[in-house]
């Protein structure tokens, strides 16, 4: 008997469908498509919402660091590496992209 018997539950049942992450690749590579400085987020700490170009950026580091120019919180970290980049959101609480009309 697996782990889903000694619970109780299973995973494979209709209400607890999932994917994998590879399932984002569609939806996440539209939206990455896009001139990001023109979206719109909303910031953790004091909830400001403004558009990615308002940020305040210091570029002084081996990194971007965007600031929220309302509370100066930190809303995202960039670095780039020879063949890899990271990228931190944990700043901000969502954001929103306009996409281009398919139709």
């Amino acid at each position: 008997m697996g782990m889903a018997g000694a619970t109780g539950s299973s995973r494979d049942s209709a209400d607890m469908a999932f994917v994998d992450g590879n399932e984002l690749a569609g939806a996440l590579g539209e939206i990455f498509a896009v001139d990001v400085t023109v979206a719109r987020g909303r910031c953790a700490g004091c909830g400001r919402e403004s558009a990615v170009a308002e940020t305040v950026v210091y570029s002084r580091s081996p990194g971007l660091v965007a600031r929220c120019p309302g509370c100066e919180s930190v809303l995202l970290r960039v670095v780039r590496g020879r063949d890899r980049a990271w990228l931190d959101l944990r700043g901000v609480t969502c954001v929103e992209f306009s996409l281009p009309d398919t139709e």
